[in-house]
């Protein structure tokens, strides 16, 4: 722990020595201005409102794509069919650019959940993949000794299968938390939807408030890590496993 503090110092340093060369506010701020910039931001409403309204959007489009992702993998893996069905079209949402997504949907429904659905369609694919791999590469042994002593279903998904998933489930969700968090803030940037974190980085953009842009950035990275973290430890209580340390 005492390592990564130290880390993250010298690099918060390094940036502070970077913007005294740079020697100009607006095309670069250190971390002690952006700090400044946040704890102005955190003593106004309109900081909270934007924050929870993008928080809820956010989180809920990354856990609505990755638990249909997850869903529809494990339908696939169980009826293979299925998953000759939705391959092309997995296939077909992992490509499409985030942009092409954005438009769509802003001509389509408006720019206030715009946010929410690209999140969903951007996550539903990383979710799918990882967890597909994971079950290509589960132990068949271990699956017909489940069959051998007649475990039901659900017994065996639990003891026999979710351990061997682990892996992939929290790559799938460190991979979702993010790209949400990306994809959906770039949503809000193009939607410009009222009393969202997009809007207040735009808005910092078009009035030269790069302290404002930098603490608004430092914000959406903590809620993902955060997000991140939260997820990833609702895994671990569902798989079973004990927190090391």
């Amino acid at each position: 722990m005492k390592k990564k503090i130290i880390i993250i110092f010298i690099w918060l340093l390094i940036w502070q020595c970077i913007s005294w060369i740079v020697g100009n506010r607006i095309l670069l701020v250190g971390p002690w201005e952006t700090l400044c910039a946040l704890w102005r931001l955190a003593g106004t409403a309109e900081f909270w409102q934007s924050l929870g309204w993008t928080l809820l959007r956010l989180v809920s489009g990354i856990l609505l794509g990755t638990c249909m992702g997850f869903s529809l993998a494990y339908l696939a893996y169980r009826k293979p069919p299925v998953g000759d069905f939705l391959r092309p079209a997995v296939h077909l949402i992992k490509a499409v650019p985030v942009m092409s997504f954005v438009i769509l949907l802003l001509i389509w429904g408006g720019n206030r959940m715009a946010a929410f659905y690209v999140v969903s369609l951007v996550t539903f694919p990383i979710a799918y993949l990882n967890l597909t791999s994971g079950l290509s590469m589960l132990d068949a042994k271990l699956s017909d000794m489940a069959r051998v002593f007649r475990m039901s279903g659900n017994k065996r998904f639990r003891y026999v299968e979710l351990p061997q998933l682990r892996g992939s489930l929290s790559a799938a969700v460190a991979l979702t938390a993010g790209m949400g968090f990306k994809s959906g803030i770039a949503a809000e940037v193009i939607g410009q939807a009222l009393h969202t974190i997009g809007n207040e980085m735009y808005r910092a953009k078009i009035y030269l408030e790069t302290a404002d842009l930098f603490a608004w950035t430092a914000v959406v990275i903590l809620c993902s890590f955060l997000t991140e973290k939260a997820l990833l430890i609702l895994i671990r209580r569902i798989s079973g496993q004990k927190r090391k340390g």
